[in-house]
């Protein structure tokens, strides 16, 4: 069988490209986003009642990484990149229906001026992912404290200590985004790159962020924040 949906809203992130964005949501806080839903369900009667919790899950699709085959197979970073498991025993993009799932923190509800918006953090997802569905986060059957998680038992530990610049730090307290530089902070600090890289010493990597390249390097335990380049 086939089946068709419909969009019912865009979420419009921090995160530019798929480099850096967390593996997981809730992994750093200070990620925030809006999502605006799309007519006719930006109708005010849509979210009666949704600024009574605090979470809630979105169904995505996947629109970056949608490919012509799937796999049965994957490589899921958590395991370093080298070990293969199943498709449905992992949270990989690549699927057959590509299809994500994510409970994110909901921090208010904006109905006015015949727009609908949704305010976000701790998010996971990229800029523009189309979503087909939001639904309330309700704690006493989502969350079950003595469920096994896998090869994913806890959430990463920060694996670096992260240094700004002066550069950076002027180039960042310039800005006007709240929560700035605790988002860099703890976004770098879980270590965003591939695991095959991490041989690669003095490379230096880039991280689209808002209208930014965000330009860093590993030297030892620490990364250092370069620069905020080619800001619009």
């Amino acid at each position: 069988m086939n089946y068709s949906f419909e969009l019912i809203g865009i979420v419009r992130s921090p995160y530019k490209e798929k480099f850096g964005i967390p593996r997981q949501p809730g992994l750093v806080s200070e990620a925030e986003a809006r999502l605006e839903l799309l007519a006719p369900y930006n109708r005010p009667e849509t979210v009666d009642g949704l600024d009574g919790y605090s979470h809630i899950w979105i169904q995505f699709v996947f629109h970056r990484t949608v490919r012509d085959q799937w796999q049965p197979m994957v490589r899921p970073p958590r395991l370093g990149g080298n070990k293969r498991v199943g498709v449905f025993a992992s949270r990989s993009p690549f699927r057959p229906n590509p299809l994500g799932l994510s409970v994110v923190r909901l921090d208010s509800v904006n109905a006015t001026d015949g727009k609908v918006e949704l305010m976000l953090s701790g998010v996971d997802l990229l800029d523009g992912t189309p979503v087909l569905d939001i639904k309330p986060y309700v704690a006493y059957v989502d969350g079950i404290p003595d469920a096994r998680s896998g090869f994913s038992p806890a959430s990463p530990d920060a694996v670096f200590d992260v240094q700004l610049s002066p550069l950076a730090e002027a180039q960042v307290q310039a800005r006007s985004e709240e929560n700035l530089r605790a988002l860099i902070i703890n976004l770098l600090a879980i270590d965003p790159r591939p695991a095959y890289s991490n041989s690669q010493p003095d490379r230096i990597y880039g991280i689209r962020l808002y209208d930014f390249d965000l330009r860093w390097r590993v030297t030892g335990g620490l990364i250092e924040v370069l620069e905020l380049a080619n800001q619009n």
